[in-house]
């Protein structure tokens, strides 16, 4: 990557990160985060008791944050079966130690194995023609990706009451950059980077979302 590319990257993970924090309860939930996915990570629904324990935080004030942020997702019982990771299907499968979980999104795909020092396997269509895109992630980085020429959409972050549908459902895997040109065409302000460079502006995003 350039000087002046990876700069770029690092401009735009750092303006994403700000949105997402100004947006509603991400910031009272963003110190959870971690303690979630990797909970989640079990492929099984998470209790807020089994939270608060893991994070060693009151159990009152892990319900509050959670319920502050809007996108998280419940089963019947009011367990936490999506929260970045999610347990119910979406187009971005996301496996780890043989696990199948998915994600919200195609970026979350490549900041999670950084912000949770995991390697993961991730299979997810093309947004617009559905060829498979398979990448392998490390927490330093991408290992593999198919076919090479992939991308990643990414829309810029306001203050928005609900992060996963203003920003995640927008954040795509395309086979080439030619694939997204349509997407690009309806998504004012946005932007497509190859899975590498996403990966870094991933890792920007991450670090000035959980700074």
């Amino acid at each position: 990557m350039t000087t002046d590319l990876a700069t770029t990257v690092e401009r735009i993970g750092s303006d994403l990160a700000r949105g997402a924090r100004a947006s509603e309860g991400v910031e009272r939930a963003a110190p959870l985060f971690r303690t979630v996915l990797r909970l989640l990570l079990r492929g099984e629904p998470v209790t807020l008791a089994a939270v608060a324990a893991a994070a060693g935080k009151d159990e009152r004030d892990v319900a509050e944050a959670i319920d502050a942020f809007q996108p998280v997702e419940r089963d019947e019982s009011g367990r936490i079966v999506g929260m970045g990771i999610t347990l119910n299907s979406t187009p971005h499968r996301f496996r780890v130690d043989g696990r199948d979980v998915y994600t919200w999104c195609a970026l979350d795909t490549l900041v999670f194995p950084t912000l949770l020092g995991i390697r993961a396997e991730v299979e997810s269509p093309c947004h617009e023609t559905g060829t498979p895109v398979r990448v392998t992630v490390t927490p330093d980085g991408v290992t593999a990706v198919e076919p090479g020429s992939a991308v990643v959409s990414v829309v810029p972050i306001e203050h928005v009451r609900n992060i996963r549908t203003a920003f995640c459902d927008h954040v795509h895997f395309f086979r080439s950059a030619e694939a997204a040109t349509a997407w690009l065409a309806a998504h004012d302000g946005g932007r497509i980077l190859p899975v590498r460079e996403a990966f870094a502006l991933g890792r920007s995003f991450a670090a000035g979302l959980m700074a």
